[in-house]
């Protein structure tokens, strides 16, 4: 990689602003600065980034808007405006009754249609919220542009309830005078309160955990190029070979797609088919929690030149940990030592900008559902690695296997066949998950999936007929084909 290169992370030079370079300050905000001078923000002024009309239809949107008209009424006559931004910082919403405040706000073009990201507007308590994917207080000569130090912001993270990922940011901007000592706390409650309506809105699904931050067991030794990769289709072996070709010329290698797809497996893999003793440390962000500590756990392994490190998750790292670990590996290439390294995420465009631009090669890799060679192949050695012995399927069951779309990918499928063959030493339809049948796509309440699974475990019994099952639910033969139409139940046909 040429130094010289203009793509290169963001730079950590002397802040050029004398009033903040001579300011004491939290190490995050110091961080924002520099981040902030890097990206060519003016420090005098605001550029108006417009981009059109808000969308006021989107989910984020209709919880947002409920939560801060509630809040709103709760602290009438405050001087506090009252926002909410997409995960890009596009102001969606800006509620307030003050005349005064919404005057100066417009101003500064903190208002709907306007980007207030950090790499628009500089150091701001909602684009630093963005960044660092964490509640955020910015107080008046905080700000990076002298036009905004006459505001403390104050702004939290939205989080789809289900995915865990950045939906966006809720903002509560007063004057730099005003008592401020609230303002982060009402942020926060406004924000848990959003994502918790999104989450009702969304029709009750369960809120998926969120998987802490894990650096995964060295591997050492010289690895078979078929060993534990039970795949054959020509999606997944032309992306694999596309990745080792990568990782052989020591490139920066970045591997995309959906979530469960097999994003770290293929990069591992690609690894350890190179000749020789391989290396391997896989590393997966945490999307909450000590990211410091987790950094320090690992990033180590850097110095040394034969370890290929996989990271996974990047996209949930606070801005200042991208950037630092970017520096890390710029570094590195710069003095000579080329590191082998991987990211992994479900998109291109979700990558942290400081990683990106280290990024020399992308890897796509195919959904399960288009890989449909490899779902009974995976199953099979799923299987035996749950029983330790080889686990055989019906074909009804393997019908059933190569017939759903997998929307979890072979994480899903994972799951799914573990379950079966711990129940049983010949898995048949009866022994899979209700969801394996179920080729619908909105989401369920909690009562249509009770539903939904009683009709897939009557249909799927040994021996059973429509008339039965409909006997045994207690309605008619014409309700059950109704609801088998409703949750689009697909029942493999018995053989013979």
């Amino acid at each position: 990689m040429d130094p010289d290169r203009d793509d290169l992370p963001v730079p950590r030079g002397p802040l050029a602003d004398p009033a903040l370079a001579g300011r004491a300050a939290a190490p995050r905000l110091r961080a924002s600065w520099q981040r902030s001078q890097g990206y060519g923000v003016p420090p005098d002024e605001v550029i108006p980034v417009f981009t059109g009309s808000p969308d006021t239809g989107s989910l984020l949107y209709e919880c947002a808007h409920r939560v801060l008209t509630d809040l709103q009424s709760a602290i009438a006559n405050e001087p506090v405006s009252l926002m909410v931004a997409d995960a890009e910082g596009l102001v969606l919403a800006r509620l307030g009754d003050d005349p005064g405040i919404r005057r100066s706000l417009d101003r500064v073009h903190l208002a709907p249609g306007f980007t207030y990201s950090e790499r628009n507007a500089g150091t701001n308590g909602l684009g630093l919220s963005l960044a660092d994917r964490a509640p955020s207080l910015v107080r008046a000569g905080d700000h990076y542009c002298t036009d905004l130090r006459g505001y403390t912001c104050a702004a939290a993270p939205v989080l789809e309830p289900v995915t865990g990922e950045l939906a966006g940011s809720i903002n509560l901007t007063t004057w730099s005078d005003a008592s401020s000592d609230l303002l982060l706390g009402l942020a926060q409650t406004a924000a848990s309160a959003t994502s918790a309506l999104m989450l009702v809105r969304a029709g009750g699904r369960t809120v998926r955990p969120a998987p802490r931050g894990e650096v995964f067991s060295v591997v050492r030794g010289s690895v078979a190029a078929d060993d534990g990769d039970p795949c054959v289709s020509a999606g997944w072996l032309a992306a694999v070979g596309e990745a080792s070709a990568a990782v052989a010329d020591g490139r920066v290698l970045a591997v995309v797609g959906e979530p469960g797809a097999g994003k770290a497996t293929l990069a591992a893999l690609a690894r350890r088919r190179l000749p020789g003793r391989q290396r391997l440390l896989h590393a997966r962000a945490p999307e909450d929690g000590d990211v410091a500590a987790w950094l320090e756990l690992w990033t180590p392994e850097l110095r040394d030149p034969g370890t290929c490190v996989i990271v996974s998750g990047s996209a949930h790292l606070p801005a200042w940990a991208a950037g630092d670990l970017a520096q890390t590996l710029a570094a590195a290439r710069r003095a000579g030592r080329p590191q082998p390294f991987v990211l992994t995420a479900p998109e291109f465009t979700v990558l942290p900008d400081p990683l990106a631009r280290l990024v020399e090669a992308v890897t796509e890799v195919p959904p399960l559902r288009a890989r449909t060679d490899d779902v009974l192949p995976l199953a099979r050695w799923v299987a035996r690695q749950e029983r330790h012995r080889a686990v055989d399927l019906t074909p009804r069951a393997a019908r059933a296997l190569e017939a759903c779309a997998w929307p979890g990918n072979v994480r899903q499928l994972r799951r799914v066949v573990r379950d079966a063959a711990a129940r049983a030493d010949v898995v048949d339809v009866h022994h899979l998950a209700p969801e394996v049948l179920d080729g619908g796509t909105r989401p369920l309440s909690r009562l249509e999936r009770l539903e939904r699974d009683e009709i897939v475990r009557c249909l799927t019994e040994p021996g059973t007929t429509m008339t039965r099952v409909a006997e045994e639910l207690g309605i008619g033969r014409a309700t059950l084909y109704r609801k088998i139409a409703q949750y689009k139940i697909a029942v493999p046909p018995r053989s013979g």
